[in-house]
């Protein structure tokens, strides 16, 4: 199945369709008593592809016991409600700021629409399904997820956004991190098979004071692996963490001297994003150079200038 990818220890990783080939990983994982969980979800379009997921491994629908959201970004949780009606044991866990949003999403699919135009909203997303609240559990710091013999541990982690949490999962030595972490696509990766990074800031909590303190809680914790939704699964977790940390000061400091409300500033800012971006892939020779890095993340460049731009208003209030 050339959608789904064995990580080991139980952990596969589900190309969710959206955009384009791996950008946005749909974590299926599966106890050793054949319990399962999923960490995100991508659309309402991924469903299929996580019921096939499914019956190669032998597991029933019922096997799923959870659905565990990040955070409630489209990305990663627009498919929830449309995977719970075909779940029908699953609860789905989300921080209790997001909760909200899963049990009626029309004012997500506001602030989406408002991002991306209801004809692209549309075309990326289809339509949102709500959770029922009886299935809904918030999850938050301290908090535990289990399934068969296997246990999550929720660690609340603001920063990418106010209701993002990752899931501490012991058993493959490893953390889901969602967009905490920042993005790992495997087309950035050496040729000796390097994992390499990139910041993102996106609309419309990005607090890099918060950012940087929750990717630190990440690494106390050592982690052998970390499986970001954007994606899956990179080892050498302590250099991409130093990466990361520099790479959000780069973006905020690529911000100096922009007036958020000025007709040009995304402009500009995207043209700083993308000086950054080029000298990254250059000095930690990415699998893609040039204009082919750039193509890789134009939609990233775009929306973490969105993101930088809305916290630069927002700090100026």
């Amino acid at each position: 199945m050339s959608f789904v990818t064995a990580q080991g220890r139980g952990v596969f990783a589900i190309d969710s369709g959206y955009v384009r080939p791996m950008l946005d990983a749909i974590h299926l994982v599966v106890s050793d008593d054949g319990r399962a969980a999923l960490v995100d979800t991508g659309t309402v379009h991924a469903v299929p592809r996580v019921l096939d997921a499914l019956a190669a491994r032998g597991l029933a629908p019922e096997s799923v016991d959870w659905i565990c959201l990040t955070h409630v970004h489209l990305d990663h949780a627009g498919g929830a409600g449309a995977l719970a009606r075909v779940l029908p044991k699953a609860k789905v866990a989300v921080h209790a700021r997001g909760s909200r949003h899963m049990a009626d999403p029309s004012k997500l699919w506001a602030g989406t629409v408002a991002v991306y135009g209801q004809a692209n909203a549309e075309a990326l997303y289809g339509e949102l399904v709500a959770v029922p609240e009886a299935r809904i559990v918030e999850v938050g710091e301290g908090d535990s997820v289990r399934f068969g013999s296997r246990v999550f541990h929720v660690l609340d982690t603001p920063g990418h956004a106010k209701h993002h949490v990752c899931y501490h999962d012991p058993a493959s030595q490893g953390i889901f991190t969602g967009d905490t972490f920042g993005l790992t696509y495997r087309e950035m990766d050496g040729a000796d098979g390097r994992a390499n990074i990139f910041a993102t800031t996106t609309p419309v909590h990005f607090d890099p004071a918060a950012l940087h303190d929750s990717i630190d809680r990440l690494l106390a914790l050592q982690p052998a692996c970390i499986y970001p939704t954007h994606y899956s699964r990179s080892a050498d977790v302590p250099r991409l963490g130093a990466t990361l940390h520099r790479l959000i000061d780069a973006h905020v400091q690529a911000c100096d001297g922009i007036d958020p409300t000025a007709a040009d500033a995304h402009a500009v800012l995207v043209k700083r994003l993308e000086a950054i971006a080029l000298a990254e892939a250059a000095s930690a020779a990415w699998g893609v150079q040039g204009e082919a890095a750039l193509q890789l993340l134009e939609g990233d460049l775009d929306l973490n200038a969105q993101g930088l731009l809305v916290w630069l208003q927002t700090r100026a209030q």
